[in-house]
């Protein structure tokens, strides 16, 4: 017979009895080496066990009743299974020895397929075929047999890996607790390096493993694992390994039940294997169905498990991938779909177990988020509700990861469409299932997380859900923002009942239903639904606050929640909402300025006729063009060419229904209009683009097509951009348009002003006759003092480029002639008007202006042309004609002619013109500098007049760029400007000393820092914005030891003490010192305020310096008696202290991760959390060591003086101790061992202070909840006296961890709710209240002991 025939292949008989005792000793674990000549011959036939395997394949259809048992045929031969049995089990365990070889692999892969098909033969269990750990073993071939990558590689595969720097090329050292299986395993695989498999044996050893997943699939049918869970459980996972083994050629679908044979690939042949099992012949109930869900679920997460540790991340390949796509899409939904009643349960559990398992990376929660909403689809409307209901209660979990996924849950569940209450819903369940409560209770309820990177998920989904196609979603975010606020706190019954506190138990091992529990750092708050005052608090207010967040993510994302409400139209696009954007393209951080930008972009392609918009726009993204980021300019650029550049074309192709194109024009014309101001950073991006040959002959010839008609003005804008770096114009259109200019009785300034920047940018290419014409032109138009002062300037500047030649002679010559001439054209008339008499008696005003304004600009170009008599003029406009005669004995100095600038006929609008004038006379006469620079600073100092005064403070910077030696010694007459009465003027006056500090004109000396730091309490808060932003993005960058090094003279100078030898000794005037001064406790608030942004901005080697400092310079010498303890030392004093408590004072180093703030599972992070917590101790350690070498020794000298002076100061000096002593709370007898007494002070005053705050938070509490009310309708809703869990209440009432302040902690530690969700989603809550009586629920005022628990001991030994 041909089966025995092929069988004796094996050579059974010439096995040893002792042998195949010994391989059934071990329980098929180890064998001991076969015989070298039997294994030889058994080899000689590489298609041995193929041989074998076709001719038992007949005897294992059980309906084949003209087939004898094999079982029968063995007997008849003398064949015995136990042999057998043992010579397969050595190959197949040979296969999984250390760097197997090809035929090894082969073999074993054979041998484990000739078992299964024994398996299946009727009668393999009676004649003891089955062992099960054989049959686990032959499961695991096909993953041994396979070549895997070397350890290293294979490592990479997982993101949570335990390789070394790549920069540094270290290996980390691996865990120390490494069981040996790990180890060989590792050995194994560095072994395996040195095979090599080419294609054509890969490809074998697939026949293999394909041949072993038939035989396998074959033998499920009719073998049942019903009492083998341990062979069902191996089974599962060889078939979920193999789902992403190879790629699928084509579609997988299992609409059609097809034939094991007609399955090709093995993710096919994996998920077939894995429908056998959910199937009733291996057992009944979901036993099954649980363990292939089980599998399944980290196939979905893209996870790998491993035995004796946590599951890691698989890196998102396109294998990885397609097998989580085809285990959720089609198997899964189709098992769903077959057996729909039996897996509703453990499509629940499975829902929960991706919630729980889910890390915080954001490809695999969108893509687990999207498992969840497909399997939450298939849910009827009852488990639909309760599964929303428990993912309510998972948002509000302490883990960041959880609060993140439940958010990208709700965005999906948001999709689909809004389900109906039907009568199979329970009415508590009802209220869970409008899109509203994922909106408001989910999305919305965390837009003030204590995470900022959940706060940041909230808003982009928030932000999401009005882009979606979802009509109810949009109805629902714009509740949140409508007028009827108390709408939304009537959506549910108590929050009471949605109060809790979860916690998720840890089921990894087990596939059952994940229950919630209390957790000690998830409570609510109440404000909004105990205060119905705040009813509007969500609304821009809320988003101004997000986008200043100070992390950047966030603010980035309360940017995209702000353009989608615009853009939908949820709020208006007012200038103030739309400034919210625009501001924003000037953050401190780059991606936040791109992500304006780009919100800007949005909006303008959403609302591209909105005028505001547009304005915003230009506002947002003109300025970034000169930031200092070339990234941010980069982008302002392409967004410029983007709108604008790109849809200029000629007349002729201009059409109105271009939405495009006419915004182009439309932007253009703003800046011809409003936004003027913004035309030198449109200018700044033409040089960028110049050099880049960017505009073409035919651009520039296609804006000269709309130089006549409405455009024009914004065609002569580009034009007078591009006019000096574009090819050769059509210099014939150009002439003909100032023909018409000048011309044209009406003068339209900003097209005339660009009109003439064209004829100066063209001037060098023009012939001499042309040239005198438009000279004359000009002279002409000048001489009739008619035009606007812009015009004027730009008349002037024109000239000037067209004196230009090679011979500076010529240019000279030229400016003298034309220049002198107007010179001498405006002296006439202003000595005829001012010098005269009767000649100011019917003065023209505007006429004497532009005269001043003509004299100012022309004088600057031809100095020799101006005489002593133009002087006299200009200073008579500014003094009366006639000069009061001094009294007998007084004498004006010589330098200083006059005192000030004093009121005479003359309007403001002229002495304010005039002082414009005289300082560019200056510029060019250094005596006439010497002589007015004195008035001008008088005149800073008295003067009444707005215009004039801030005209001087612009004149005298001027003036200090040019005399920079002689002006730096009236810095501080400047300077002083910083508070004045008119905001216009410190406004002015700290924009212009920026601006020369930043040049280096001026320096820090003086009181010039201080003054600088007190505008930062300025009453207008624009100037205390725009000095933040001078002080730390322009000047602390090119400073950056500015704010350390001034900041102990900060605080002598603020409280205006002067007794120190060193510190606050710079000169000041009395009205000076006054006006600047922040002393007294009046001004406590203020002083403080600078003190924390100054800290806030120290890095944290000065803070560390800065404690030092403080020590050694003012608290050291208040012992050393240098100080005088004196009422105005106690405040200083006293100051001192309390800064020494800020929170500013605090090293970064030493702080622990943001609030609700969770670290993430990478490698990276993982490694930068240890490097924090080893700087941290490094750190702790030297300050505590510098805290006992330099600070004790000084505090406690320092204490015991206060204390016999009975000082008030005192009180700071104990609430600093008691700030700094909580890092070293059981040290505190230790640290103070030199006085015994501070140290039991310090201690009873930390426990005091502990106990304290717990009664407060506990009264906090109790007003909370006394104030606590029901709206009308949710009394309603619960009349019936429900205690289960009720419908939350809306976002305002609502608010988790992510709304959880400090001052709730009372809230935190006092109220339990707990919730466990069971398999059949039923809820059970219960809340404990812990309430105080009447007589501890009086707020006791806070008390400072400065009297040791030592000495009061004492005290009452004396009274008795």
């Amino acid at each position: 017979m041909e089966l025995i025939r092929a069988l004796q292949l094996l050579k059974l008989n010439s096995v040893s009895s002792a042998w195949v005792d010994a391989v059934w000793g071990f329980e098929f674990t180890h064998t001991d080496p076969l015989d070298p000549v039997i294994e030889e011959e058994i080899k000689e036939d590489p298609d041995v066990f193929k041989t074998i395997y076709k001719q038992l394949l007949p005897f294992s259809a059980e309906d084949d009743d003209d087939t004898r048992s094999v079982w029968v045929v063995f007997g008849e031969n003398g064949v015995s299974a136990k042999p057998l049995l043992a010579v397969l089990s050595y190959f197949i365990l040979s296969a999984k020895a250390k760097s197997p070889s090809l035929e090894q692999r082969l073999c074993g892969l054979q041998a484990a397929s000739l078992y299964l098909l024994l398996l299946k033969i009727p009668g393999s269990v009676a004649n003891k075929v089955y062992h099960q750990i054989l049959f686990d073993t032959c499961l695991n071939m096909p993953l041994k047999c396979w070549p895997q990558d070397s350890g290293k590689k294979r490592k990479k595969d997982c993101l949570k890996s335990s390789q070394g720097d790549p920069k540094t090329g270290k290996r980390s050292k691996p865990p120390k607790k490494v069981s040996e299986e790990m180890e060989i395993d590792d050995d194994e695989d560095d072994e395996e390096q040195g095979v090599y498999f080419s294609p054509q044996d890969l490809l074998k050893l697939r026949e293999g493993i394909v041949l072993l997943v038939r035989t396998l699939l074959r033998l499920l049918e009719r073998f049942s694992l019903r009492d083998k869970p341990q062979s069902a459980d191996s089974c599962v996972q060889l078939f979920t390994q193999l789902t992403n083994f190879e790629p699928v050629i084509g579609d997988l679908s299992f609409s059609q039940e097809r034939n094991v044979d007609q399955l090709q690939s093995l993710p096919e042949l994996s998920y077939h294997g894995l429908g056998l099992l959910c199937s009733t012949i291996h057992g009944e109930g979901d036993e099954c169905r649980r363990r292939v869900f089980r599998k399944l679920l980290y196939v979905i997460l893209m996870m790998k498990t491993q035995e004796r540790s946590k599951p890691c991340l698989l890196a998102p390949s396109q294998a990885v991938c397609g097998a989580r796509d085809q285990a959720m899409n089609i198997y899964v939904l189709h098992i769903v779909d077959k057996q729909r009643e039996a897996t509703l349960p453990l499509l629940r559990i499975l829902v929960q177990h991706i919630c729980h398992q889910m890390v915080e990376k954001s490809e695999y929660r969108v893509s687990g988020a999207q498992a969840v909403g497909k399997l939450m689809a298939k849910m009827p409307c009852q488990d639909y509700a309760a599964i929303i209901k428990w993912l309510y209660s998972y948002s509000r979990n302490n883990k960041v990861a959880f609060r993140m996924f439940a958010l990208d849950v709700a965005l999906v569940l948001l999709e689909q469409s809004e389900r109906d209450v039907d009568d199979t819903v329970d009415p508590e369940l009802a209220v869970f299932l409008p899109h509203r409560f994922l909106v408001h209770n989910i999305i919305y309820n965390h837009r003030n997380d204590v995470s900022p990177t959940v706060r940041g998920h909230a808003l982009h989904c928030l932000a999401q859900c009005l882009e979606l196609g979802s009509q109810n979603a949009t109805k629902c975010v714009h509740e949140l923002f409508s007028n009827s606020a108390q709408t939304m706190l009537e959506s549910g019954r108590s929050e009471q009942t949605l109060k809790r506190r979860e916690t998720v138990q840890k089921t990894a091992l087990t596939f059952r239903t994940i229950e919630l529990t209390k957790h000690k750092s998830i409570t609510t708050t109440h404000r909004s639904v105990m205060n119905s005052s705040l009813q509007n608090e969500e609304t821009l207010t809320l988003f101004k606050k997000h986008v200043s967040d100070p992390k950047t993510n966030a603010r980035k994302s309360a940017l995209e929640t702000v353009m989608s409400l615009l853009k939908h139209g949820v709020i208006s696009c007012s200038a103030e909402n739309l400034s919210i954007l625009s501001d924003r393209c000037r953050d401190p951080a780059v991606s936040v300025k791109k992500k304006a930008m780009q919100c800007l972009m949005d909006l303008l392609a959403a609302l591209p006729e909105n005028r505001e918009v547009q304005e915003a726009w230009l506002r947002g993204v003109l300025p970034a063009v000169m930031d200092s980021e070339s990234s941010v300019q980069e982008k302002a650029l392409e967004c410029l060419d983007h709108v604008v550049i790109a849809h200029i074309k000629s007349q002729g192709k201009y059409r109105d229904d271009d939405t495009s194109q006419k915004l182009a024009w439309d932007l253009l014309g703003l800046m011809c209009e409003k936004c003027q101001h913004l035309s030198r950073y449109f200018s700044k991006a033409f040089s960028v683009w110049a050099p880049q040959q960017k505009f073409t002959p035919g651009f520039v010839n296609g804006l000269l097509s709309h130089t006549e008609g409405e455009r024009a003005a914004a065609a002569w804008l580009l034009l007078a951009k591009i006019a000096s770096c574009s090819p050769k114009l059509n210099y014939g259109t150009v002439l003909d348009t100032w023909e018409n200019t000048i011309r044209s009785p009406v003068v339209s300034v900003t097209m005339t002003c660009h009109i003439l920047s064209v004829l100066g940018d063209i001037a060098s290419n023009l012939n001499d006759d042309t040239k005198t014409r438009i000279v004359d032109d000009l002279m002409g138009w000048l001489k009739t003092f008619s035009l606007p002062l812009e015009v004027i300037s730009s008349c002037v500047d024109t000239l000037v480029r067209f004196s230009r030649s090679d011979n500076t002679q010529d240019t000279l010559r030229f400016l003298d002639r034309f220049c002198g001439e107007l010179v001498s054209v405006c002296e006439s008339y202003l000595s005829a008007v001012i010098l005269q008499e009767k000649g100011a008696e019917n003065i023209n005003e505007d006429l004497l202006v532009k005269h001043l304004h003509t004299l100012g600009v022309a004088s600057l170009h031809c100095p020799s042309k101006v005489g002593k008599r133009i002087f006299l003029v200009v200073q008579s406009v500014l003094t009366p004609s006639e000069q009061p005669v001094p009294a007998e004995g007084d004498e004006l100095p010589a330098s200083q002619p006059l005192s000030q600038f004093k009121p005479n006929s003359m309007s403001t609008v002229v002495r304010a013109q005039a002082v414009i004038t005289l300082g560019k006379l200056c510029l060019q006469h250094e005596e006439l500098m010497l002589k007015y620079l004195p008035v001008f600073a008088r005149e800073l100092e008295v003067g009444t007049e707005l215009a004039v005064r801030s005209n001087v403070v612009v004149v005298m910077c001027d003036l200090c760029v040019r005399y920079t030696n002689t002006v730096t010694r009236y810095i501080p007459n400047i300077s002083a400007c910083l508070r004045d009465k008119d905001p216009i003027v410190r406004e002015q006056t700290l924009i212009m000393l920026t601006n020369l500090l930043q040049e280096e004109y001026v320096k820090w000396k003086g009181a010039l820092f201080f003054r600088f730091a007190i505008v930062l309490v300025d009453p207008d808060p624009a100037i205390v914005d725009l000095c933040e932003y001078c002080l730390v993005d322009l000047l602390l960058k090119k400073s950056p030891l500015m704010f350390s090094q001034h900041f102990i003279e900060c605080i002598f100078h603020f409280n205006s003490y002067e007794k120190h030898k060193k510190y606050n000794k710079f000169l000041q005037t009395e009205s000076e010192r006054s006006r600047f001064s922040l002393k007294g406790r009046q001004n406590q608030g203020k002083r403080f305020r600078i003190y924390r942004f100054l800290l806030k901005n120290f890095t944290d080697e000065q803070r560390f310096n800065i404690t030092t400092k403080i020590c050694q310079d003012i608290l050291a010498t208040f012992v050393d008696s240098e100080l005088p303890l004196d009422s105005d030392g106690s405040e200083l004093l006293a100051d001192t202290f309390d800064i020494l408590s800020l929170k500013e004072m605090k090293l970064t180093a030493m702080s622990g991760p943001a609030a609700g703030e969770e670290p993430q599972e990478d490698e990276m992070a993982m490694a930068k959390a240890v490097l924090q917590v080893a700087q941290k101790k490094l750190v702790s350690q030297v300050q505590k060591r510098n805290f006992v070498e330099n600070v004790i020794p000084i505090i406690i000298s320092l204490k015991n003086m206060l204390e016999e002076q009975h000082s008030p100061v005192l009180k700071h000096l104990m609430a600093y101790l008691q700030v700094t002593m909580q890092e070293y709370r059981s040290e505190v007898k230790e640290l103070f061992a030199a006085d015994e007494q501070l140290a039991a002070e310090v201690e009873y005053n930390l426990k005091r202070f502990e106990k304290e705050k717990q009664q407060q938070e506990q009264q906090q509490m109790e007003n909370q909840l006394a104030s606590f009310t029901f709206s009308p309708q949710r009394n309603a809703t619960n009349v019936g006296g429900q205690t289960g869990f009720a419908s939350p209440l809306n976002p305002r009432g609502t608010k988790g961890p992510a709304q959880t302040p400090k001052s709730a902690d009372a809230l935190r530690r006092r109220t339990f709710a707990g919730m466990s969700f069971i398999s059949d989603v039923n809820f059970i809550t219960s809340s404990v209240l812990h309430l105080r009586s009447p007589e501890q629920q009086k707020p006791v005022p806070r008390q400072w002991n400065v009297e040791s628990p030592l000495v009061q001991k004492l005290r009452s030994k004396k009274r008795f």
